[in-house]
């Protein structure tokens, strides 16, 4: 299963990024593979539609579910449409590396 985490950098050190839309990268983690990928946000700087935008992005590289600090209404209701899970993550200072520790540990 893919799952892609909002990320404010591209280390595994890298604290989640509460901003869905407009995150800065996410991070593809493979939990068959044990795989990691950093994906720079390519809607980060976007005037308007970043959120719809990130979520049809993030769908497009297969992911199941999907971490981040918060998620706009809209952009909820696209993920319903495709069946991709949220999960909502209040603790901004998270690393990455914990949560997909807790991840794992959930699976």
């Amino acid at each position: 299963m893919k799952i892609a985490i909002t990320s404010t950098g591209n280390t595994p050190e890298s604290s989640l990024d509460s901003r869905f839309g407009r995150c800065s990268y996410f991070v593809i983690y493979d939990t068959e593979l044990k795989s990691t990928e950093y994906i720079p946000n390519p809607n980060k700087e976007s005037l308007e539609g970043a959120g719809i935008a990130s979520a049809k992005f993030v769908a497009s590289r297969g992911v199941e579910k999907v971490v981040s600090g918060e998620f706009g209404f809209k952009v909820k209701e696209l993920f319903d449409s495709l069946k991709i899970e949220l999960i909502i993550i209040k603790e901004e200072k998270k690393p990455v590396t914990e949560i997909i520790g807790l991840l794992n540990k959930n699976l």
